[in-house]
């Protein structure tokens, strides 16, 4: 799994994990802004982008690489994740709390849908036209990805295979928090976009309720792509968190 590491050494670490179809760079408006007092460790997760040589086969199996990521950190490291990779800094915080400081949970489903073997039969059916620039490029202004990153979002986009698309789609749609996420010791920051889906916002609703402590905030003007659209408040926001 690919990984830079950016700011000062001995900064505290927080670990960025990026949602699936797109890859570590989403993080570059947020990781300039985190970078100067904070060690920033940002992953393309399995079957992204510099990862792409290796196939995303299940939350669970990217979970274990990440944990091996933690311990070659040393000591206990927040975690912020986006979507897919906000699925698995709950997971984290569940089964290997040990190692996690603080977590920001953005935009993660957490209920699981009824149609998910329709909708994975479709997507299989579809899964060329992410190759094709013109397909991308609608692609990426339904996600908020900024003229800047485009290029990086249509490169990720063509490399992402059929059984990693299927493989990580599969998993976000039958996600649902693990009972061990009630029992995370520390503080939880979860949000949801305002104009997102019912869904996502009924799953921040559900994580929050599941954990006792945690903080909800639902980010009014924001669809799904919080980091995206507002990276100078997300870094702010993040800041503050990591500060407590």
């Amino acid at each position: 799994m690919h990984v830079e590491t950016y700011g000062p050494a001995d900064a505290p670490p927080v670990l960025l994990l990026h949602g699936g179809g797109v890859a570590g760079w989403m993080w570059e408006p947020v990781r300039e802004r985190l970078a100067h007092d904070h060690r920033v460790i940002v992953p393309d997760l399995p079957g992204h982008d510099r990862s792409a040589d290796e196939t995303y086969h299940s939350h669970a199996r990217t979970v274990e690489a990440l944990t091996k990521l933690l311990h070659d950190v040393g000591g206990r490291v927040s975690v912020a994740g986006f979507s897919l990779g906000a699925q698995l800094t709950v997971l984290l915080a569940a089964h290997r709390p040990e190692l996690v400081e603080r977590v920001v949970v953005v935009s993660a489903q957490a209920k699981p849908i009824a149609a998910a073997g329709f909708t994975l039969g479709l997507l299989g059916a579809t899964a060329g036209l992410a190759r094709q620039r013109w397909f991308a490029r609608l692609q990426a202004k339904q996600l908020f990805i900024p003229g800047p990153l485009l290029d990086d979002y249509v490169r990720t986009s063509a490399s992402v295979s059929k059984q990693t698309l299927l493989a990580a789609v599969g998993e976000n749609l039958r996600f649902t928090p693990p009972p061990a996420w009630s029992r995370f010791p520390r503080e939880a920051l979860i949000l949801a976009g305002g104009r997102e889906r019912g869904l996502m916002r009924e799953s921040a609703r559900v994580l929050h309720e599941a954990l006792p402590g945690s903080e909800l905030e639902i980010v009014a003007d924001c669809g799904h792509g919080i980091p995206l659209q507002r990276p100078g408040w997300f870094a702010d926001r993040v800041r503050d968190l990591l500060g407590a």
